[in-house]
């Protein structure tokens, strides 16, 4: 599946490219679950290729994040910590999005985040990682206080109270999973 480019040269546009390619062999049914797993397991060793998997395979138009496969899950259970902070920003980042898409009235883009949040937690809590656990702790701390680990990041994107409030509520659904 991969291209060949090192995991420690992928870009985050060629781990797009990457990932756009497996889910369409995905959906073609033309990849087993090792071929699958060992190639998101690839991607996911760096944070640009975890970063371009999960911007492509969240939000996919298709069906196929809707139920993650145990290839899925074990694949992004072998880079714990790059996955963790990616899943539990990712979950926050489509929350506080969801908001700011109603804001602006564009209700197919604010379901388009509505549908990452809601894959980002149901991925998360099939993952079952002690990292997640500990980073929803750390960003509902700084969503709640205004400092603390995350708050560059909240800061970064200009997270707005109302936004933080469901970011903080997000990061709670997902400590009460644990």
């Amino acid at each position: 599946m991969t291209d060949g480019t090192p995991a420690s040269e992928l870009t985050f546009e060629n781990a797009i490219a990457q990932t756009q390619a497996l889910l369409d062999q995905l959906e073609q049914q033309s990849l087993s679950d090792a071929e699958l797993e060992a190639a998101i397991a690839q991607l996911v060793q760096t944070q640009n290729g975890a970063r371009g998997f999960f911007v492509t395979y969240l939000p996919d138009d298709r069906a196929i994040a809707d139920q993650p496969t145990p290839a899925v899950v074990s694949a992004l259970q072998s880079a714990p910590d790059t996955v963790a902070e990616l899943m539990v920003k990712n979950a926050a980042m489509a929350s506080a999005m969801a908001i700011a898409h109603r804001r602006n009235q564009n209700e197919d883009l604010a379901q388009g985040s509505d549908r990452v949040r809601s894959r980002s937690l149901a991925l998360i809590a099939k993952l079952q990682l002690p990292q997640i656990h500990e980073k929803a702790i750390a960003l509902r701390e700084s969503a709640v206080t205004g400092i603390g680990a995350y708050q560059t990041f909240l800061d970064r994107w200009g997270y707005d109270a109302e936004q933080r409030q469901v970011i903080a509520e997000t990061m709670t659904m997902i400590l009460s999973e644990a």
